[in-house]
Order: C-alpha cells, then structure tokens, then sequence
C-alpha cells in the first residue's frame, strides 16, 4: 500500500483528486499508531452502532489533528481541545492509564515539554468533571499532588 499523495506544504492528503487534512506529522510514531487504531476501532463501532459511538470518531481525528483547529497554527483553546481528545481517546483505547507527557508529545511534538503543564492541568481539570482519575503509585489523588501522575479512566468518560 503506498502513501497518499501530500501536498507541497504538507498540511494535506491528496485523495482521488480531493483534499483532506493531514495528521499532524511531529506526533511521535507509537502513540500515533495507538491514536490510529482506536481511529479503525470506533469506525467500526459506527457501522454497528451509528451515532451513539461517532464521538469516538472525532476524538481521535481531532487528537491526530485531522479536524478542529489546525495543527500548523496552534493557539491555547485549540491545544487544550486536542489534548482533551487525546485523553480520551488513548483511554478508550488502552485498558490502563496514560501519562500527561503523552499528551503533550502528540499536541506539542518535539516541543512538548511546553504544553505539559498545561496537559497535566488538564488532566486535574477532566478529574474534577469525573472525566478521568489522577493517581499516583495506584491510589487517587487531588491536585495538590506532586511528582509524576497517571490519568486513568472516569465514571464520565463518554
């Protein structure tokens, strides 16, 4: 299977003579994968189950930043959206937890160390809306927690 063809800026795929986003290519090779495959998932769970999984769909489209903003001209709002989407969809993805840093190297590439603060705000942020759990050596803990975190599965994960 060859790869589509891209335009000269590298912001597009080129589809039967039609133009679609491209993902953005600064995230690294195994959480794309990952974001990929809960992608194929949930566009299978369509097919079976229509609307009440498309969420699903765009969580992972907009984490690989195939929609909502693009990924070229990043503001705060926009990264914070993709961010949300990459928590959810890497936690419907994987039966554990994942890291904030993960986050911020798929929304922020090989400058991710500058959005992790913010994704680890995040993270306490989706906590407080039962989103998500924040934990440490296994057991939940609140913001005030220091040191690495892990961010697991919420009651209200959609």
């Amino acid at each position: 299977m060859t790869s589509p063809d891209r335009t000269e800026d590298g912001r597009y795929i080129v589809v039967d003579g039609r133009r679609w986003r491209a993902s953005d290519p600064e995230i690294p090779e195994k959480l794309r994968a990952e974001l990929v495959s809960e992608l194929m998932a949930a566009r299978r769970l369509v097919k079976t189950e229509g609307d009440a999984v498309r969420h699903r769909v765009n969580d992972a489209k907009v984490a690989l930043g195939e929609r909502g903003e693009p990924w070229w001209e990043p503001t705060d709002e926009g990264r914070r959206d993709r961010m949300t989407a990459a928590y959810r969809a890497l936690l419907r993805h994987r039966q554990g937890t994942v890291c904030p840093s993960e986050v911020a190297r798929i929304v922020g590439g090989d400058h991710w160390r500058s959005v992790s603060t913010a994704a680890r705000q995040l993270a306490f942020d989706l906590a407080d809306s039962q989103v998500v759990v924040i934990t440490q050596k296994g057991e939940e803990v609140g913001r005030d927690a220091r040191g690495p975190i892990r961010v697991g599965r919420g009651a209200r994960l959609p």
